[in-house]
């Protein structure tokens, strides 16, 4: 699972901060509790498909950018199952509870899967909240979750 949980982190951190090089995600890991080593780091951002883009504030960062067209990473999808602990609905909202530390993560890719009319995602530490505009719409997207957690 550490591979995972570190792969999970990484996207949960340059989904929160601007990291621009290597060694500020080396950081960012080791202020988490992973023991990591660069070619490691590299290793995952080439495995996560990582790019550099511009951001607003006028550096350069580590995104994931991904095509409609091009399919979902099995890695992210390993990451979606280690991570989620449950998907319930709740009227129009579907609520995904996870592992401490993974909501960001989670919340990131569950945006990637561009779930039909789903109008929001807020996510916490360990809780993402999906707002959808009816409840028939909520359920549908609990079935389409629950079915990558197999």
């Amino acid at each position: 699972m550490a591979r995972s949980a570190r792969q999970s982190k990484i996207l949960e951190i340059i989904s929160t901060k601007e990291i621009e090089t290597q060694d500020e995600l080396a950081r960012e890991l080791k202020n988490a509790d992973f023991d990591i080593t660069q070619a490691t780091i590299s290793r995952d951002i080439k495995e996560l498909g990582l790019t550099k883009i511009l951001s607003s504030s006028g550096k350069y960062k580590y995104t994931f950018v991904g095509s409609e067209e091009q399919a979902i990473s099995n890695k992210y999808i390993v990451i979606f199952r280690e991570a989620v602990i449950s998907v319930k609905s709740a009227l129009n909202l579907v609520v995904l509870r996870t592992v401490k530390g993974m909501g960001a993560g989670v919340c990131s890719f569950v945006d990637k899967l561009n779930l039909t009319d789903l109008m929001g995602a807020v996510c916490g530490d360990d809780t993402v909240m999906l707002i959808f505009p009816t409840t028939t719409v909520a359920s549908s997207s609990v079935l389409t979750l629950s079915d990558l957690l197999k």
